[in-house]
């Protein structure tokens, strides 16, 4: 038996105000492309299918448009609510889906069935879909249990222990937690820690096909795993390598784990230098300067129009900033700044020291000069 791992496909995201639509679908298509080479009995996703509860006709569009390929496979679909999704929007008609093999987890209400997939060789697993589950949510729906389920923790142990499970047989489980240990992205939501699951909840599960965390990763043991973003969503995942993760069973309790590498149209990264280093084109040619680009400017002078300027060259510059003395170290103003005998020049001069963290140039205070001198003459 043979399963792909998705999740967190954030489908209708925008970074730094860039539609990343065309991308995903992109990628999607190198999905269906992987898919066709691996031929997988089931493919799980592990929530975060949109990017927001209420995603936009596009992206609908778009993912209508990705699951009907996956249909048409006939290939059985697993796929569970994320915090970023809707979950009663997302299960939507999911009973009538249902028929067409796309699988999707309702609104969580305590009972979760597990689902049987007979693969082409023989080999079976159940598989359990959990979507996001908050500590509240648990406690309405077991009252009587309320008491023990004080955090995420708690909350998916309950969750867990009211799961059927047959441990004879291979059992999957599909949820879209934060558990302990995992190493998280500046484009994940956190609430400080509090969100935390303890891996050993999951023990009765022989695979663990996580969503909520963009870097592919294992937590604990090889069999929980985080197979991560489609797509670089973020400047702190510019070093990930983005990949679907394959889950072979070849006998009954038996897992074996590899990726495939996914390439983007337009990758996600970083530059840095001078601005005559970045538009030098012996620097640039040659290299995709079509990608997401984060720029880091170490000029000690801001440049007029930087942006403007380098955008002829790297159309798709996120964002830009300065590395450089003033930026690297934080001048704090204090209160009571002594005034007496100082000119105008002086303070003026002393502040811009602290915001700088260096001295202005001569061409400057005399500029300065002439402005307030012209300043202090008009208010005669």
């Amino acid at each position: 038996m043979r399963l792909i791992h998705l999740s967190d496909l954030h489908i209708g995201k925008r970074v730094n105000e860039f539609s990343m639509l065309e991308d995903q679908e992109y990628i999607l298509k190198r999905i269906l492309n992987i898919i066709d080479d691996e031929k997988p009995d089931g493919v799980i996703i592990a929530g975060d299918v949109y990017d927001r509860t209420m995603p936009s006709e596009d992206a609908v569009k778009l993912l209508d448009r990705f699951l009907t390929s996956l249909a048409k496979r006939k290939l059985q679909v697993y796929i569970i609510s994320g915090n970023h999704d809707s979950a009663v929007k997302l299960s939507f008609a999911s009973g009538l889906i249902d028929l067409s093999g796309i699988h999707i987890a309702p609104v969580y209400d305590g009972n979760v069935e597990p689902m049987r997939l007979e693969g082409s060789d023989g080999i079976s697993a159940n598989i359990y879909m959990l979507p996001f589950v908050k500590p509240v949510t648990v406690k309405n729906i077991f009252k009587d249990e309320a008491e023990d389920i004080k955090d995420y923790t708690g909350a998916c142990r309950v969750a867990i222990e009211h799961m059927d499970i047959d441990e004879t047989t291979t059992n999957i489980l599909v949820a879209h937690q934060f558990v302990t240990g995992a190493e998280r992205s500046d484009s994940e939501e956190n609430i400080g820690g509090l969100d935390n699951v303890d891996v050993g909840v999951f023990a009765p599960f022989d695979y663990v096909a996580l969503g909520h965390i963009h870097g592919p990763q294992k937590v604990g043991r090889d069999t929980v795993r985080y197979s991560g973003t489609p797509l670089k969503y973020s400047l702190s995942e510019a070093k990930h390598h983005k990949s679907v993760t394959v889950i072979d069973i070849p006998e009954n309790k038996k897992i074996e784990l590899r990726t495939v590498e996914l390439v983007p149209m337009r990758d996600l990264r970083e530059i840095k230098g001078t601005f005559a280093e970045l538009t030098d084109k012996a620097y640039y040619e040659g290299t995709p300067v079509e990608d997401y680009i984060y720029v880091v400017l170490t000029d000690e002078e801001d440049i007029p129009d930087a942006l403007g300027k380098l955008r002829v060259i790297y159309p798709n510059i996120m964002k830009l900033r300065y590395d450089n003395t003033r930026t690297r170290t934080d001048n704090i103003i204090e209160e009571g700044a002594v005034l007496e005998g100082k000119q105008p020049i002086d303070l003026f001069e002393e502040l811009y020291e602290k915001q700088n963290n260096k001295s202005m140039s001569p061409e400057q205070r005399e500029f300065m000069e002439e402005l307030i001198n012209k300043v202090f003459k008009e208010e005669e």
